[in-house]
């Protein structure tokens, strides 16, 4: 299974400067589980693998902790310029109406 974490940045640091978020998704990482409360047992998670996204900082977005971090490896795509991104579409756009009539080309 994989479970994808979006905005990993995004919960705000609290008044101690915690995110639980977080820090339950770190536990969990870490330990292979989580805890259960009620039944105070360790709940398993295996045959899991996590990815996450986030943006720059900035605007209520901080950088998670290292101590989450160190389970990820990191990769930065840079914006692309207009131009590029109108190559890029254009040619998807190309391919995928091709085989249709001219005045649908346009």
């Amino acid at each position: 299974m994989l479970i994808f974490v979006d905005d990993l940045n995004m919960p705000a640091k609290e008044k101690y400067g915690a995110q639980p978020p977080i820090e339950m998704l770190r536990q969990t990482i870490d330990n292979g589980g989580f805890y259960d409360l009620k039944e105070n047992e360790l709940v398993k998670i295996v045959q899991v693998t996590f990815a996450a996204s986030m943006g720059v900082p900035g605007g209520g977005k901080t950088l998670p902790t290292k101590r989450l971090m160190r389970h990820f490896n990191l990769i930065h795509i840079p914006p692309f310029s207009s131009e590029n991104l109108y190559r890029i579409f254009s040619k998807i756009l190309e391919w995928g109406y091709g085989d249709y009539p001219e005045q649908w080309q346009k």
